[in-house]
């Protein structure tokens, strides 16, 4: 793979500092942006010294010009505890920041890749979900700031692809996990590790049987670099297709921790998901694309970043 001059865009965040380290890895030189609303600059510190290395401050909702060959646009609060807290700057910079984005990779002829979601599908009436399903999403819901902001960007990627030509690629990113997850994000994963180091209830929301599908952070990252370097536009569904009961991450958190927490029932959140699985065959026919990182190696990991910090 040739060297690159790559932008990433909320590159300080848990997934974007994780890519960063990966192309630094591969020989590249990257520019992390980020205007630090969940982004961390504590993710990024021990690459300061890497010289092919550099950190912009800045958010997308702010036109931008910069010379790049690829850029992969990450920026957007990606937990309901954060896109909630300020939904319309939520949408602006999933619309807004995603036309500044495209118009960029047009002007400068870069190929540009969405970090999409699998909240695109919402509450999927349809299992496993597969990237031909529109999705069941309610568009003026608490969480509609996030779900259709994505969506219309996804729209947006693939007019300017149309009407403009821009080279582009768009993944759809279900559940991931992992060390430099933010503490108070309110993701499912954080939140059990939290609660079992403090020996505190684990809270569940609803009856515990709603599922989700966990992948680890570098089985995503490897994908993400695939989608980017392939033919294919998408867009790929990236994410484990192990599917677990909210129920049974818990208890297994609980037992990885050797923690006495005990689990306690809350009532589900507005238009919460109940089932969430992708169906990964197109990423396994296109890039020949598996996660490798099962269940427990990678909670091992994460418990232990959650331990040192």
């Amino acid at each position: 793979m040739s060297t690159k001059k790559i932008l990433v865009t909320g590159g300080a965040g848990f997934i974007g500092s994780h890519l960063c380290e990966e192309l630094l890895s591969q020989g590249n030189d990257v520019i992390c942006l980020d205007n630090f609303y969940t982004g961390r600059k504590e993710n990024i510190l021990h690459l300061m010294d890497n010289p092919y290395f550099e950190i912009m401050r800045h958010d997308i909702v702010q036109p931008l010009h910069i010379e790049v060959d690829q850029i992969y646009n990450l920026a957007c609060p990606a937990s309901p505890v954060h896109y909630q807290f300020n939904p319309i700057k939520t949408v602006k910079t999933n619309v807004v920041g995603c036309d500044n984005m495209l118009d960029l990779a047009r002007q400068i002829k870069a190929r540009i890749l969405q970090a999409s979601t699998s909240e695109v599908y919402g509450d999927p009436q349809i299992h496993p979900q597969v990237e031909g399903y529109w999705g069941n999403v309610n568009p003026i819901g608490a969480r509609s700031c996030y779900d259709e902001g994505k969506r219309c960007a996804e729209t947006l990627f693939f007019d300017y692809h149309r009407q403009s030509g821009v080279e582009i690629r768009v993944i759809r990113i279900f559940n991931t996990y992992g060390p430099k997850m933010l503490e108070n994000d309110g993701r499912v994963i954080s939140n059990f590790i939290v609660q079992a180091l403090k020996n505190k209830d684990i809270t569940i929301y609803g009856d515990g049987r709603q599922t989700r599908s966990f992948c680890y952070v570098s089985d995503l990252v490897d994908c993400m670099i695939k989608v980017m370097n392939g033919d294919f536009i998408g867009p790929v569904n990236a994410g484990n297709p192990h599917e677990m009961t909210i129920e049974e991450i818990a208890r297994l958190i609980v037992e990885m921790t050797g923690s006495r927490s005990r689990l306690v029932y809350k009532p589900l959140p507005a238009d919460d998901p109940v089932k969430r699985k992708p169906d990964i065959s197109l990423a396994t026919e296109k890039y020949s694309w598996q996660p490798r990182v099962a269940i427990k190696e990678g909670l091992t990991k994460t418990i232990e970043y959650f331990r040192s910090n």
